[in-house]
């Protein structure tokens, strides 16, 4: 918020000197104009200044046909309002409706619809709106620090919630607050908005992939809440938990990976093997257990099938997967 301010108030001073200088009237309504017209994002910005300028010129358009033909009166206003702005919101031009009334009520303020007056209104829209998103273009805030860090948090969080499942299965009586399934949460959220804004910010930069990274990240972390879900189920230890366990303590370290190679998926498919080929269950209490555990290790090969899809490809050969 202080950087916008800062950006605001050159944006301003900067439309009113050019304004005054180039002998526009008002001169401070290039100012306000500028206010109007400073985004948080670079392509945020651009979008506006163009839709607020086509809102005004028609805006103008309109104001100049009432103001012709019902003459320069109060209720006149009230007419173009009527007229004028229901047309702005069909064609999604709502963010223009301010900056259109603005340079309306200069021209009602003049008198007199002359080309003069329409060409002075234009110049101002140029110089406010243009000041506007050439100082939006000129600096935003970098995120890169700070969407690096959140990334490294949710990885731990992911690393964390791995390792506690692994103690659970070894042992059902382990106890575990979930915490880190709130803070992931959180995480991914701050992370998915911060992304969007870093890619609109920079919109030259085509190999942007954190917001389908924190995307990635959300889609895991509901194949997680799953196996959770499954792992409540696990009431006593089975040598079948065991194999589950020792896949999770590698999912715990390779989840930081940068990169999808494939090697866990395969270790999850031969775990499927394995389990095809062991006894059937004696009771029915091994039953639910082991279907449990089945159903916990394909929401496994569901989080790793979304990393195959979402995560960076691996270039050269490198330990850790997902």
């Amino acid at each position: 918020m202080g950087i916008r301010v800062i950006k605001t108030a050159i944006a301003t001073i900067a439309a009113i000197y050019t304004a005054h200088y180039f002998g526009l009237e008002p001169p401070l309504s290039a100012g306000i104009l500028a206010i109007l017209g400073v985004e948080v994002t670079r392509m945020k910005g651009l979008r506006s200044a163009f839709d607020r300028f086509i809102a005004s010129v028609l805006g103008l358009f309109f104001a100049s046909l009432v103001f012709t033909v019902f003459g320069f009166e109060h209720w006149a206003v009230a007419i173009f309002i009527l007229v004028t702005f229901p047309i702005l919101s069909r064609f999604n031009l709502k963010d223009g409706i301010v900056t259109s009334s603005v340079i309306v009520f200069h021209l009602y303020t003049f008198g007199e619809v002359t080309v003069s007056n329409i060409t002075n209104e234009i110049f101002l829209l140029i110089v406010g709106l243009g000041c506007a998103t050439a100082i939006n273009f000129i600096y935003m805030p970098k995120d890169e620090k700070v969407i690096t860090v959140l990334r490294n948090e949710v990885e731990q969080d992911f690393a964390t919630i791995f390792m506690e499942m692994a103690k659970t299965l070894r042992d059902p009586k382990h106890i575990w607050n979930g915490s880190e399934l709130l803070g992931a949460y959180r995480v991914i959220e701050e992370g998915s908005l911060r992304s969007l804004r870093n890619r609109e910010n920079r919109p030259w930069d085509h190999e942007n992939y954190w917001p389908t990274y924190f995307e990635m990240r959300r889609q895991q972390l509901d194949t997680i809440q799953q196996m959770i879900a499954e792992l409540a189920l696990v009431y006593d230890k089975l040598p079948q938990a065991e194999l589950i366990a020792v896949l999770l303590d590698q999912l715990a370290t390779d989840c930081k990976s940068v990169v999808y190679q494939g090697l866990v998926e395969q270790e999850v498919f031969k775990l499927m093997v394995e389990f095809r080929a062991m006894e059937l269950p004696k009771t029915r209490e091994e039953f639910e257990l082991r279907a449990a555990l089945l159903t916990l290790l394909h929401e496994v090969d569901r989080y790793l099938a979304i990393a195959k899809r979402l995560k960076k490809k691996a270039t050269v050969p490198k330990k850790g997967v997902v």
